[in-house]
């Protein structure tokens, strides 16, 4: 955790979730851009207290909700702690993180897990992998979700994330998708290759159809076949790249955003 300034008052704060690869360059980014506009920062580890450093070629190794108990556990130390605002807590994430950070949103799932006392303020996806239909995932908790995606990533497609937006937005939620024309996947971090590059091994489920099964369990396709990373849907080797206009306009959007939903709380 990272105060953004000494004192006593309870500030805003913003928890972060990283993506497949752990902890990285874009996270300290986030820390110390937000930490310059008086924000503090929780910054989530999924993968080191599981013995995990990075899940990129190997997604079976951690489920995929299991970020998202994970944020609202974070949520729950926050709600203890003296210099956080419970009323000012906005949940981000990248990748597998936002992915997290998005479905932390669904009602469902915040009604079972959620223990904290604290609902987030804003959920703050950036390139989330938005391919599982989960039962009643438009059915979301009244804040706003901002998402971000890159027009030119084929790890996470922004097309899943606009599709699941227009559902939202058809059921009233207050929701919103930004998407940056040509921006690969992982756009935002200052220390990623200045061109596309391939990410050998990495897998991508764009190819996928994945929806909740009626058991519970994450099926594939129209017959239902239960998924794992081994179906034949399962694809490597898509690109990331870093992108300073992109990473700039979205620093830019997540400021405005948080300042005008922190005003409001």
């Amino acid at each position: 955790m990272r105060i953004a300034k000494a004192g006593t008052e309870r500030l805003p704060t913003v928890i972060l979730i990283h993506g497949s690869g752990g902890l990285s360059g874009n996270i300290e980014f986030w820390q110390r851009a937000l930490a310059a506009r008086g924000i503090s920062t929780f910054a989530l580890d999924g993968f080191t207290g599981r013995g995990l450093t990075s899940v990129n070629t190997d997604q079976s190794l951690l489920a995929r909700t299991n970020l998202i108990l994970d944020i609202y556990r974070a949520l729950g130390v926050l709600a203890k702690h003296p210099r956080v605002d419970p009323e000012r807590v906005a949940v981000m994430g990248f990748s597998r993180g936002g992915q997290a950070a998005l479905y932390a949103s669904l009602k469902r799932f915040d009604a079972a897990w959620n223990r904290s006392g604290i609902t987030p303020a804003i959920y703050l996806p950036v390139y989330p992998d938005c391919s599982i239909q989960f039962r009643d995932d438009t059915a979301v908790v009244a804040r706003p979700i901002r998402m971000f995606g890159g027009g030119g990533d084929d790890y996470n497609p922004a097309k899943t994330c606009a599709a699941y937006t227009e559902r939202l937005k058809a059921a009233g939620a207050d929701v919103s998708l930004t998407v940056f024309s040509g921006a690969q996947h992982v756009f935002d971090n200052p220390a990623g290759p200045p061109q596309p590059t391939v990410a050998k091994g990495a897998q991508t489920v764009r190819a996928c159809s994945l929806h909740e099964g009626a058991d519970g369990a994450i099926v594939e396709g129209a017959e239902d076949t239960p998924f794992t990373y081994a179906d034949p849907c399962v694809q490597r080797d898509p690109h990331i790249g870093s992108d300073e206009a992109a990473r700039v306009a979205t620093l830019n959007s997540v400021s405005d955003a948080l300042t005008e939903t922190f005003r409001s709380r």
